[in-house]
């Protein structure tokens, strides 16, 4: 008989809601990828490095070229210097670097705090580590941290926090003055954090994206995480990559080497290439996300739907409480994809006890213009 080490985990909702979309013909708003190919030069130079043959490991810690344009963007970005050989780490996914840095330095009985609603790789990984997961609840308005409830949640016991932001699923962003008022908060313990940043460079309206990164008494305790799929819509590539100072990488390396070993050899040689001849992508990427934001919220505003044009990410959360408040949103999402061909993905999904009388659906936007009108021209006519 088999004793499952993870019981109450089950097919994930963005496999379930893509299944059902690809059964019904639906369009699919669910899972967060887009419909679109990344950039002609980038997918070139995959053909061109195959071709070349470098089909073969690369090492264990990423491509050294591909480090070193990862510390040259954050030096662009965030105007910290990070060393490519030491604190940089290339992984086959961000879900992976998440997984790695939890095995790495949580034990058994080890406390791990998160933010519901919170990404659902999260409790998996604490869970095979030996540890547990403590909830703490966004606001309900505009998911901030609450910190009377943080504070509460602190034990002898926690030793990580998770941080998401740009938030999946709300779009919400965390501001310095809220890195300012966690590092006063866990000045004094022995706590890690893991900052979830991979939509980093989908933050609109002129607002800046403010990374642990360039936190410095955030950051000697940290593992920040990023995405190559997210950042060059190359979503199927699954290449991400963590950023940690030396000691924490080299604890984080001993778990990534038995978890992969290494990532996929000719993307990195790709995405090196690309990130050294089109530095200004990452630069581009917040107009070119805010526009399909922009055009999707212009185009649902005559609907019964609900909502506040996200900060971040590529994801629009509606509120569908004068169309269906019958129905929960696990429910509405499946009537939505069965009746009138647009899926979606329920929020509840993202916590321990969802809040009673939520009634929010997740969209994703990046998507071609035509996908974006047909699935706008859909729900309008509920």
């Amino acid at each position: 008989m088999i004793t499952s080490k993870l019981p109450n985990v089950g097919t994930t909702i963005f496999t379930r809601m893509s299944q059902l979309a690809a059964e019904t013909g639906a369009l699919n708003l669910s899972q967060g990828f887009p419909d679109f190919d990344g950039p002609q030069a980038l997918r070139d130079a995959v053909g061109k490095h195959i071709a070349s043959g470098h089909n073969q490991y690369s090492p264990m810690t990423g491509l050294p070229a591909l480090r070193e344009q990862v510390a040259a963007k954050i030096s662009r970005s965030y105007g910290v210097q990070v060393n490519a050989d030491t604190e940089v780490t290339i992984t086959p996914g961000a879900t992976q670097a998440i997984f790695c840095a939890i095995q790495a330095v949580i034990h058994a009985g080890d406390e791990v705090i998160v933010f519901d609603p919170c990404y659902d790789s999260y409790e998996p990984s604490v869970e095979l580590a030996g540890g547990r997961c403590v909830h703490v609840q966004l606001g309900l308005e505009d998911f901030s941290i609450d910190w009377q409830k943080l504070e509460e949640a602190l034990s002898p016991r926690t030793r990580m926090i998770i941080l998401n932001s740009p938030h999946n699923p709300s779009g919400a962003l965390i501001s310095r003055a809220e890195l300012d008022q966690l590092a006063r908060l866990i000045a004094d313990r022995d706590i890690y954090l893991i900052s979830d940043e991979v939509y980093e460079h989908l933050v609109f309206d002129g607002v800046p994206h403010v990374s642990v990164l360039s936190h410095p008494e955030l950051y000697h305790r940290a593992f920040v995480v990023s995405s190559f799929g997210k950042t060059y819509h190359v979503t199927g590539w699954k290449t991400g990559y963590v950023v940690a100072p030396p000691a924490l990488t080299a604890e984080l390396r001993k778990v990534h080497q038995y978890v992969s070993f290494c990532g996929v050899t000719p993307l990195q040689y790709a995405l090196a290439d690309f990130m050294a001849d089109h530095p200004e992508h990452v630069e581009e990427l917040p107009a070119f996300y805010q526009a399909k934001r922009d055009l999707f919220c212009d185009l649902l505003s005559p609907s019964r739907f609900t909502f506040k044009p996200v900060a971040g990410t590529y994801f629009q959360l509606v509120d569908y409480s004068r169309i269906r408040p019958d129905l929960n949103d696990v429910d509405m999402a499946e009537w939505l994809t069965r009746e009138h061909g647009v899926a979606t993905i329920p929020v509840s999904v993202f916590y321990q006890t969802p809040p009673q009388g939520q009634r929010l659906v997740r969209l994703c936007f990046a998507k071609r213009e035509e996908t974006l009108r047909a699935a706008a021209e859909k729900l309008c006519v509920i």
